[in-house]
């Protein structure tokens, strides 16, 4: 091959070419020596490419040379050529490539960024590389990509990368110039909202209302809807909270439920209770004297204080309703005209001046105790300023107040004015 450079050089360069065509056989047998470490004799070689680059040098000048001398300078020219063949380039490295997905799970609407690391392009600077990715949801720009997950339903996912490199439009096409990789992602399914429920005031009574409060969280923040119900009653409202009215419903614990639900379908409850407490009832009537029969002492002017068959008949039904009630009591008050209030005027100053309002309550008292056997502690004697000559008999049931119910009454003292004794009238003698 050298051989046919140097007739080469002498056709283009006829004249004065002899030393041009000689530095370029020295430059072919410089480049044998120096890389003939696996040959044990580079000085032989250096001599026959001497002597070779003489005989060419003298066909340069336009000098005969002997057939046998061309022979042989072509021979060791065609040696060193092929002995120089080793020494071309080196055969490229396939091309490698890496992928990874930033977050292997997520939920829908998080992002997902991808990333492509190839290894061993070529650095030259007409070499073109080119990337493609595939995936649902995939969108790609050179060894960068990004997974738009909004739509995706949960599930796991590939996604594929591919790299070539090489003269534009022709990427790829020689071996080692591509490579692919894929990675993958889970798309998560969103959790279920939590939710408690509460009452205030958690007891009410017939009628009243109480607030409901819900308390919801949803893990993903997705937005939430809230709804309620319950057994008995009404209640309203579609935020955190609600009114319970209690109006129809009975007396009792009453289950109220709070829902709520994620755009997404998953749905959570809580339950909390009211207590209706029934008033209590009302408390039975406050007990008051009730007015019985009365006593009249206007038809005996000379027993102005005795209890008469009359007053006895009174009496007896005193006795009888005290009978039926026995924790009943009697209150008997004694009356007396203006007349009997005042002291006649020939009133002798140590004479005992009758209290005929008192005598009168005193002995009515008497009978009841003394004939119709009545426990003389169920029995009070008073007096009052009421005009008239009579006696007026109250029963007095337990807890009622006889002060409250008849006033301006005074308390007889039983120890000043005593019973009298029921005596028949004198007998009338004739003249």
């Amino acid at each position: 091959m050298v051989c046919w450079r140097l007739l080469i050089l002498r056709k283009m360069n006829p004249e004065g070419q002899a030393a041009t065509t000689a530095k370029v056989a020295h430059a072919y047998a410089g480049r044998r020596s120096n890389n003939s470490n696996k040959l044990k004799n580079g000085r032989k070689w250096s001599v026959l490419v001497t002597l070779t680059v003489r005989n060419f040098s003298l066909i340069a000048e336009g000098k005969r040379m002997d057939s046998r001398l061309l022979k042989t300078a072509c021979v060791v020219v065609a040696s060193a050529c092929v002995g120089f063949m080793p020494m071309g380039c080196k055969k490229a490295p396939p091309v490698t490539l890496a992928c990874n997905a930033s977050a292997p799970a997520i939920f829908p609407g998080e992002p997902v960024n991808l990333a492509a690391t190839p290894g061993d392009l070529s650095t030259k600077k007409n070499v073109s590389v080119i990337y493609t990715w595939t995936g649902e949801g995939v969108t790609g720009d050179g060894s960068k990509a990004s997974v738009n997950t909004a739509s995706l339903a949960p599930g796991a996912y590939t996604v594929k990368v591919g790299v070539k490199e090489g003269k534009k439009g022709k990427e790829g096409l020689k071996p080692g110039q591509a490579a692919e990789c894929s990675t993958g992602y889970t798309v998560k399914e969103f959790e279920p909202p939590t939710v408690s429920c509460s009452s205030a005031p958690s007891t009410i009574k017939p009628g009243e209302s109480s607030t409901i409060t819900a308390v919801a969280l949803s893990p993903q923040n997705r937005p939430l809807t809230y709804s309620y119900s319950t057994a008995a009653g009404t209640v309203e409202g579609a935020t955190t909270t609600a009114t319970f009215s209690s109006t129809g419903a009975p007396a009792g614990p009453v289950g109220i439920t709070c829902k709520v639900a994620d755009d997404k379908g998953h749905t959570a409850s809580g339950e909390t209770t009211v207590t209706i407490v029934a008033p209590p009832p009302p408390p039975p009537p406050i007990p008051h004297a009730e007015a019985l029969c009365s006593l009249t002492f206007d038809t005996d002017a000379k027993r102005p204080t005795r209890v008469d068959n009359e007053a006895k008949a009174c009496l007896d039904e005193v006795a009888l309703d005290l009978q039926k009630q026995a924790d009943a009591k009697v209150v008997i008050v004694g009356e007396s005209n203006t007349e009997e209030k005042t002291p006649p005027k020939h009133h002798h100053k140590n004479a005992k001046v009758v209290d005929f309002a008192a005598q009168r309550a005193v002995n009515a008292k008497d009978y009841l105790v003394t004939e119709k056997g009545i426990d003389a502690s169920r029995i009070s004697v008073t007096t009052s300023a009421t005009e008239g000559q009579k006696v007026e008999n109250y029963l007095v049931p337990a807890d009622a107040v006889f002060s409250s119910d008849v006033q301006g009454t005074t308390p007889v003292d039983e120890s000043a004015v005593k019973a009298q004794e029921r005596k028949p009238l004198a007998e009338r003698h004739h003249q």
